[in-house]
């Protein structure tokens, strides 16, 4: 799952949030410095995509763009899920988008000092181009893809996946609802247990 997503499962807890947010910039075991909560985000990260990686509607996604993307597939399906999670959003949060993905914004402000160097370098852009709630429109997803092309050097020619978002659309946000309804399920059961230890 993409940024969003993974936000969104961590239901509401700051700590966790974070180390959920940025655990692609963790490697292996490198986060024991930070607080425990944060810890135990990351460990929710990694379980949500292993959730994901296994799954087969999100498998099924993924195979209608193999042909063209080859293994970017997956990368492009994440990016689809956040765009059809930011497109529903008030089936899934009483809280408006804007209002919620501002909220975040500022945990990560308060935060900038426990964030991977990664991140740090990432939230600029991702706060002026205001990626999270650009996840709801077309053209939003399109500058992400344009984006993500780009640091493949035009490898993944993944600026084009828009076209077949446009023409699979309402396959893809079929099994998107389908897929984040278990998701929310298995997150939830999984922030549970972290945090009751």
């Amino acid at each position: 799952m993409n940024f969003l997503a993974h936000i969104y499962l961590s239901f509401d807890d700051p700590q966790i949030t974070l180390g959920n947010f940025f655990a692609d910039h963790i490697r292996a075991n490198k986060y024991k410095h930070l607080p425990l909560k944060v810890q135990n985000g990351i460990l929710l990260h990694r379980e949500i995509d292993t959730f994901t990686d296994s799954h087969p509607i999100p498998r099924q996604s993924s195979k209608r763009l193999h042909h063209n993307y080859s293994h970017y597939s997956r990368v492009i399906v994440d990016i689809f899920y956040d765009h059809f999670l930011a497109k529903n959003w008030a089936n899934y949060s009483k809280i408006p988008l804007d209002v919620y993905v501002d909220s975040f914004y500022n945990l990560l402000e308060e935060n900038y000092e426990i964030l991977p160097l990664g991140t740090q370098r990432m939230m600029p852009y991702m706060i002026t181009d205001n990626w999270l709630y650009n996840y709801s429109n077309l053209k939003g997803i399109s500058r992400v893809l344009d984006g993500m092309n780009r640091r493949t050097k035009n490898k993944s020619k993944m600026n084009f996946a828009i076209l077949d978002l446009e023409e699979h659309y309402t396959d893809f946000e079929k099994e998107f609802t389908a897929f984040f309804e278990e998701l929310i399920t298995f997150s939830k059961q999984k922030f549970n247990s972290l945090c009751e230890d």
